[in-house]
């Protein structure tokens, strides 16, 4: 029976609408931070040899994989981090706020990281696995706290970093006119564009996508988007993304560097976009129930799924194989769903000996009394 019919009689629409909203939320989570995976996935190449195999058949299928799945993730889990802290009355009480996201998004980041450390570059100089190791003091605090550029094993963890760095500056961007948002907004996306933004903020793109998450509460687009036609606000995504993936796979490179980066930056609108739409979509869904009980392990998952890769990624290759071995595309299609499998054990492992540890690790979403629920 879908949803809608389930639903109790006594709801208003507006709390049927919410309710519908909510469960978009945790959809869009489920699927962008699960597309990350492909962006990150294990080719078992360097980077030359990445680069030797442009134009590939498996390297184009990994390639589309990134653009379908990955290219929505940071624009679209930013705007939803703008339009949830835009809504919530505790955001204007700057101290207590600070404190909250500091446990949630940097604390996390920071434990992560370290285990990060501990476990692949202990790996590498123990068993010798192909990864980094600490090379100063100074390789090690911005492995830890990424300063000043992007960690070298935890590649993914900048979006956490400047996502707090967004939320500092919440309390003020909460308060701000929309006319002015919109200016910032524009201001990043230029910045985006231009490469600028390091050491400060790393990815323009998240304060961008940030503030227009703020924008779009006040506009009330969560809402109104779902409401027009799937194929007009999935058209622009299907029409921009293969021309990127020409600009990226191709021979020839049609564009300078800024229209290239402004075309990555229409394809991640877009993109955001259509993702919004599907998952409203979807939250109407026999599919519905499976993501909501999968995502409390979302924020797990995004932090814990590089090391897994690092660490056992090269393990299954050798039953597959690397990019450009006939097993190799099982591999990559499969490798989100095995990151999965491993993650939801190893949380519940930790939920049951070490249930404090599993709360802090993941963010707050996972506690041994309500596995199922987000904290």
């Amino acid at each position: 029976m879908p949803r809608e019919q389930a639903s109790d009689p006594a709801e208003t629409f507006g709390e049927r609408e919410a309710r519908r909203r909510s469960d978009a939320i945790r959809i869009a989570r489920v699927v962008c931070i699960t597309g990350v995976v492909y962006v990150h996935a294990w080719t078992g190449l360097d980077g030359h040899s990445l680069e030797l195999a442009r134009g590939t058949p498996q390297e184009i299928l990994r390639w589309v994989l990134m653009e379908a799945f990955g290219r929505s993730a940071v624009p679209l889990l930013g705007l939803i981090s703008g339009w949830l802290v835009a809504g919530s009355g505790r955001t204007r009480e700057w101290r207590s706020h600070i404190a909250r996201k500091a446990r949630t998004i940097l604390l996390p980041m920071v434990l992560w990281n370290l285990i990060a450390i501990a476990f692949v570059s202990g790996a590498a100089m123990l068993l010798g696995l192909a990864a980094p190791v600490p090379q100063s003091l100074g390789w090690v605090l911005q492995e830890v706290l990424i300063i000043s550029h992007p960690p070298d094993i935890n590649v993914q963890m900048p979006f956490l970093r400047d996502l707090f760095l967004c939320m500092v500056l919440a309390p003020l961007l909460v308060r701000m006119p929309t006319w002015s948002l919109a200016l910032l907004a524009l201001g990043a996306g230029a910045c985006h564009v231009l490469g600028l933004g390091p050491p400060v903020i790393l990815r323009a793109s998240i304060l961008m996508f940030f503030t227009l998450g703020i924008v779009a509460r006040r506009a009330g687009l969560a809402e109104r988007v779902p409401a027009w036609p799937l194929l007009p606000v999935v058209l622009p995504f299907a029409v921009l993304m293969p021309l990127h993936l020409y600009t990226a796979v191709g021979d020839v490179r049609p564009f300078d560097d800024a229209s290239t980066a402004a075309l990555d930056l229409a394809v991640r609108v877009a993109a955001s976009l259509a993702v919004w739409r599907l998952a409203w979509a979807v939250a109407g869904s026999r599919a519905a129930p499976v993501l909501h009980r999968i995502e409390p392990y979302m924020f797990f998952y995004f932090c814990a799924h590089l090391v897994l890769l690092w660490l056992f990624g090269p393990m299954i290759g050798q039953l597959t194989g690397k990019l450009g071995s006939p097993l190799y595309p099982l591999y990559l299609l499969a490798q989100p769903f095995l990151i999965l499998a491993a993650v939801v054990g190893i949380a519940q492992g930790l939920m049951r000996v070490a249930p404090r540890a599993a709360k802090v690790l993941s963010g707050g979403r996972l506690t041994r009394g309500a596995p199922g629920r987000t904290g």
